[in-house]
Order: C-alpha cells, then sequence, then structure tokens
C-alpha cells in the first residue's frame, strides 16, 4: 500500500476529532512501516498509557484494509510525538535487563502479560542472544514472554 494513502487516511481522522497534524513521515525499521505524526494534540491521540493510541492504530489498519484489502499491513506502527518510539524502546530495555537476570539465576523469568506487538518487539530484540531463548505462553490478555537462560555446551567436549 501507498504511504500517500494511509496518509490520507490519517490525516481524515484527524479531521474528524479535531487534531491537527504538524506533520505526517513514514520510516520502515525492519518489517514495520513507521507513521509518525508530530502534533500539539498529542494527549488526545495517546490517550492514558497510550490506549487511545492503540484505538487509532486499530481504527486506521481496518479504514486501510476496508479501501484497498488486507496488503501487508499487519506491521504499521503509527507514532505520535515519539510516544510509541519511547515505548519500545522501553520494552527492549526491559526484555535486555530480564535476559540478564535469567543469565544471573540461571533460570527461567516472565516478563509481564503484554499485547502481540510488544511481545514481538521483546522477541526479536532477544533472538540475537545465543544463551537466551525466549516464548509466549499464557491465553488472551494473560500471554506473557517467558525468557530462558540455556546453558552453551562445548560440542567438542561432549
Amino acid at each position: 500500500m501507498d504511504t500517500k494513502n494511509i496518509k490520507t487516511i490519517v490525516e481524515n481522522v484527524c479531521a474528524l476529532t479535531g487534531c491537527k497534524i504538524n506533520e505526517c513521515t513514514f520510516t520502515e525499521d525492519g518489517d514495520t512501516l513507521w507513521c509518525s505524526i508530530s502534533t500539539p494534540d498529542s494527549r488526545f491521540l495517546i490517550g492514558r498509557d497510550g490506549e487511545a493510541l492503540k484505538s487509532f492504530n486499530h481504527l486506521v489498519k481496518k479504514m486501510a484494509e476496508k479501501e484497498h484489502g488486507e496488503e501487508a499491513l499487519r506491521n504499521l506502527q503509527i507514532d505520535v510525538n515519539g510516544y510509541q518510539k519511547q515505548h519500545m524502546d522501553s520494552i527492549r530495555a526491559t526484555a535486555h535487563m530480564l535476559a540478564e537476570r535469567a543469565r544471573y539465576f540461571k533460570s527461567s523469568i516472565e516478563a509481564e502479560p503484554m499485547p502481540a506487538f510488544e511481545r514481538r518487539v521483546m522477541h526479536m530484540f532477544l533472538e540475537q542472544m545465543k544463551d537466551i531463548k525466549t516464548e509466549s505462553k499464557g491465553e488472551g490478555r494473560d500471554r506473557k514472554v517467558v525468557i530462558t537462560f540455556v546453558e552453551n555446551f562445548d560440542n567438542d567436549k561432549i
């Protein structure tokens, strides 16, 4: 899907809600397309603990799917005034801290329950660590990432 179409949808939704957009830009980060919005009305678009932003993301995706079909929009993320990027950095920092804790105690550590996208961020961040294994456990809102330390055995000594 063309970013121009997504930008039009975002601008139309914001116009209907009365939120002013200063700038709307797009960047790619791996397989995620980030739509970054700069606005003086961020409190309305972000909401409490990012709940309004999650809803805004969902609404824009559904509108784009209805107009253009289900083209690779699963990895579209809307960010308002850098809120989402800071949140992802916080998730990565938490993942790093939990991985270090799993190494120190040589055991499994469970993260707090989180939405699918946040679990995905954690899995992708930790996949580069050879002595750490991750998996998601639980159902629905209780689904969480379990981080496990894996002993590295030297194949020559076995």
